[in-house]
């Protein structure tokens, strides 16, 4: 192999060869980042959309708890004395005791 050209072919040759292993584990690194990005985000989302969900749920669940017979009340809106609405909630069933009773006492 005394001739420089064919020397240089070979060289040229093998430059090439691994240039073009530089690029290709580049671009290998490349995706592999952009696929573990694109993963990273799609869980972050996925956890985003879950605390979203459950904080929605929290907070249906604490104005259901709050819920009247005519309104919404948010809990914690409004000081909440649990005897004082028990005790109301006791004269209303007399009063629809006694209002059953005239019924019925008026049907007879």
């Amino acid at each position: 192999m005394n001739n420089p050209v064919v020397h240089a072919f070979f060289v040229g040759r093998a430059v090439a060869e691994a240039v073009n292993e530089q690029v290709e584990n580049a671009l290998t690194n490349a995706f592999s980042e952009i696929g573990k990005f694109d993963a990273e985000q799609r869980e972050s989302l996925r956890q985003f959309t879950i605390k979203v969900t459950e904080r929605s749920d929290a907070q249906m669940e604490t104005v259901m708890r709050g819920r009247t017979t005519t309104t919404i009340v948010p809990q914690g809106s409004q000081p909440v004395d649990l005897q004082a609405t028990i005790d109301e909630l006791r004269a209303e069933v007399a009063r629809f005791r006694s209002e059953l009773q005239r019924y019925r006492s008026r049907s007879v």
